[in-house]
């Protein structure tokens, strides 16, 4: 996720607000960001197993004002990161039978880690 560190993409505590922060100001450009999801394997997978996942890349789903075809061109080269901006209906159901992460306005991974955090497991 990192052009400078490639290893940084396990630094997603680190790495992930700056990059979601400049995806979102990008977008919102365009069109207003209502909500940012985690969905395939980060989304499906509880959070201390994402180290099974190295190698794969970040699937982010953007629930904005309105869809925008070939978003992956807001997406800055070398980042390891699959993007998907879509309308509210689009995004109901395309995460209608799917379990995702939801990292805006709720960051479900920052309740994540402070959990984990709290227990030692960090």
């Amino acid at each position: 996720m990192s052009k400078v560190k490639p290893m940084a993409i396990w630094q997603h505590d680190k790495v992930l607000p700056y990059i979601l922060t400049r995806l979102k100001d990008k977008i919102m450009e365009i069109t207003p960001v209502e909500k940012i999801f985690l969905f395939g394997s980060r989304g499906r997978l509880p959070f201390e197993n994402w180290n099974e996942l190295q190698g794969k890349d970040w699937d982010i789903l953007v629930q904005a004002g309105c869809k925008l075809k070939n978003a992956h061109v807001l997406v800055e080269g070398d980042y390891h990161l699959d993007l998907l901006v879509l309308n509210k209906e689009h995004t109901e159901k395309f995460i209608k039978n799917m379990k995702t992460k939801e990292l805006f306005p709720t960051n479900e991974l920052e309740c994540l880690m402070t959990k984990n955090q709290g227990n030692g497991k960090f």
